[in-house]
Protein backbone atom coordinates (compact mmCIF):
# COMPACT_ATOMS: atom_id res chain seq x y z
CA UNK A 1 0.00 0.00 0.00
CA UNK A 2 2.84 2.40 0.85
CA UNK A 3 4.77 1.69 -2.35
CA UNK A 4 1.83 2.53 -4.57
CA UNK A 5 1.12 5.66 -2.52
CA UNK A 6 4.74 6.79 -2.79
CA UNK A 7 4.63 6.14 -6.52
CA UNK A 8 1.41 8.17 -6.89
CA UNK A 9 2.87 11.02 -4.85
CA UNK A 10 6.02 11.01 -7.00
CA UNK A 11 3.95 11.04 -10.20
CA UNK A 12 1.81 13.91 -8.91
CA UNK A 13 4.86 15.88 -7.81
CA UNK A 14 6.45 15.42 -11.22
CA UNK A 15 3.23 16.51 -12.95
CA UNK A 16 3.01 19.63 -10.77
CA UNK A 17 6.62 20.48 -11.56
CA UNK A 18 6.02 20.07 -15.29
CA UNK A 19 2.88 22.21 -15.09
CA UNK A 20 4.79 24.96 -13.30
CA UNK A 21 7.58 24.82 -15.89
CA UNK A 22 5.03 25.07 -18.70
CA UNK A 23 3.44 28.10 -17.04
CA UNK A 24 6.86 29.74 -16.66
CA UNK A 25 7.50 29.12 -20.35
CA UNK A 26 4.10 30.66 -21.17
CA UNK A 27 5.03 33.73 -19.12
CA UNK A 28 8.32 34.13 -21.00
CA UNK A 29 6.52 33.87 -24.33
CA UNK A 30 3.88 36.37 -23.18
CA UNK A 31 6.59 38.86 -22.23
CA UNK A 32 8.19 38.50 -25.65
CA UNK A 33 4.84 39.04 -27.40
CA UNK A 34 4.10 42.14 -25.30
CA UNK A 35 7.56 43.56 -26.07
CA UNK A 36 7.13 42.82 -29.77
CA UNK A 37 3.81 44.68 -29.82
CA UNK A 38 5.34 47.56 -27.87
CA UNK A 39 2.90 47.18 -24.98
CA UNK A 40 3.92 48.02 -21.43
CA UNK A 41 5.16 45.10 -19.37
CA UNK A 42 3.08 44.97 -16.20
CA UNK A 43 2.04 42.12 -13.92
CA UNK A 44 -1.54 42.48 -15.09
CA UNK A 45 -0.60 42.48 -18.78
CA UNK A 46 1.66 39.45 -18.39
CA UNK A 47 -0.98 37.65 -16.34
CA UNK A 48 -3.62 38.26 -18.99
CA UNK A 49 -1.33 37.39 -21.91
CA UNK A 50 0.05 34.18 -20.34
CA UNK A 51 -3.17 33.03 -18.70
CA UNK A 52 -1.61 32.70 -15.24
CA UNK A 53 -2.51 34.15 -11.86
CA UNK A 54 -0.90 37.06 -10.04
CA UNK A 55 0.05 34.58 -7.32
CA UNK A 56 2.01 32.47 -9.80
CA UNK A 57 3.97 35.53 -10.94
CA UNK A 58 4.64 36.79 -7.41
CA UNK A 59 5.64 33.34 -6.13
CA UNK A 60 8.34 32.90 -8.78
CA UNK A 61 11.11 35.35 -7.85
CA UNK A 62 12.93 35.16 -11.20
CA UNK A 63 9.75 35.95 -13.16
CA UNK A 64 8.78 38.65 -10.70
CA UNK A 65 12.18 40.36 -10.91
CA UNK A 66 12.14 40.19 -14.69
CA UNK A 67 8.69 41.79 -14.91
CA UNK A 68 9.63 44.48 -12.37
CA UNK A 69 12.80 45.25 -14.31
CA UNK A 70 11.00 45.42 -17.65
CA UNK A 71 8.20 47.48 -16.14
CA UNK A 72 10.58 50.17 -14.86
CA UNK A 73 12.63 50.06 -18.05
CA UNK A 74 9.64 50.58 -20.32
CA UNK A 75 7.96 53.17 -18.08
CA UNK A 76 10.28 55.67 -16.45
CA UNK A 77 7.28 57.08 -14.62
CA UNK A 78 6.84 53.68 -13.00
CA UNK A 79 10.10 54.13 -11.10
CA UNK A 80 9.69 53.96 -7.34
CA UNK A 81 8.59 57.25 -5.83
CA UNK A 82 8.18 58.39 -2.31
CA UNK A 83 5.64 56.38 -0.40
CA UNK A 84 2.08 57.24 -1.31
CA UNK A 85 -1.20 55.66 -0.34
CA UNK A 86 -1.20 53.76 -3.66
CA UNK A 87 2.23 52.28 -2.85
CA UNK A 88 1.09 51.13 0.59
CA UNK A 89 -2.05 49.60 -0.93
CA UNK A 90 0.09 47.77 -3.47
CA UNK A 91 2.34 46.51 -0.70
CA UNK A 92 -0.69 45.38 1.25
CA UNK A 93 -2.02 43.50 -1.77
CA UNK A 94 1.34 41.79 -2.28
CA UNK A 95 1.56 40.89 1.42
CA UNK A 96 -1.97 39.51 1.48
CA UNK A 97 -1.38 37.61 -1.75
CA UNK A 98 1.67 35.96 -0.20
CA UNK A 99 -0.28 35.10 2.94
CA UNK A 100 -3.07 33.57 0.88
CA UNK A 101 -0.55 31.54 -1.11
CA UNK A 102 1.08 30.35 2.11
CA UNK A 103 -2.30 29.42 3.62
CA UNK A 104 -3.26 27.55 0.44
CA UNK A 105 0.01 25.63 0.60
CA UNK A 106 -0.56 24.84 4.28
CA UNK A 107 -4.14 23.75 3.54
CA UNK A 108 -2.96 21.51 0.71
CA UNK A 109 -0.36 19.90 2.99
CA UNK A 110 -2.92 19.31 5.75
CA UNK A 111 -5.33 17.85 3.21
CA UNK A 112 -2.65 15.43 2.01
CA UNK A 113 -1.94 14.40 5.61
CA UNK A 114 -5.64 13.80 6.27
CA UNK A 115 -5.97 11.77 3.09
CA UNK A 116 -2.97 9.66 4.11
CA UNK A 117 -4.49 9.10 7.58
CA UNK A 118 -7.82 8.13 6.01
CA UNK A 119 -6.04 5.74 3.67
CA UNK A 120 -4.29 4.11 6.65
CA UNK A 121 -7.59 3.86 8.54
CA UNK A 122 -9.26 2.22 5.54
CA UNK A 123 -6.37 -0.24 5.35
CA UNK A 124 -6.66 -1.07 9.04
CA UNK A 125 -10.42 -1.46 8.67
CA UNK A 126 -9.93 -3.86 5.76
CA UNK A 127 -7.36 -5.86 7.73
CA UNK A 128 -9.76 -6.11 10.69
CA UNK A 129 -12.64 -7.23 8.45
CA UNK A 130 -10.43 -9.89 6.89
CA UNK A 131 -9.41 -11.10 10.36
CA UNK A 132 -13.05 -11.29 11.43
CA UNK A 133 -13.94 -13.21 8.29
CA UNK A 134 -11.03 -15.59 8.91
CA UNK A 135 -12.22 -16.30 12.46
CA UNK A 136 -15.69 -17.15 11.27
CA UNK A 137 -19.10 -15.84 12.25
CA UNK A 138 -19.43 -14.36 15.72
CA UNK A 139 -21.75 -16.17 18.15
CA UNK A 140 -25.21 -14.62 18.19
CA UNK A 141 -25.91 -12.58 21.29
CA UNK A 142 -29.35 -12.55 22.83
CA UNK A 143 -30.48 -8.90 22.97
CA UNK A 144 -33.04 -9.74 25.66
CA UNK A 145 -30.42 -11.21 27.98
CA UNK A 146 -28.18 -8.19 27.51
CA UNK A 147 -31.05 -5.82 28.30
CA UNK A 148 -32.00 -7.68 31.51
CA UNK A 149 -28.46 -7.77 32.87
CA UNK A 150 -28.01 -4.02 32.66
Amino acid sequence: MTDSRDRRVAVLAEAAKAKSQNKARDVEQAIRRLEKRGEPITFQAVQREAGVSHTFLYNHPELRQRIEHLRTRSHPSAQPKTSTPDDSQGTLVVTLTRQIAQLKKQHHQQLQELRAALERAHGENLDLRRELARRGPAPATNAASIATTS
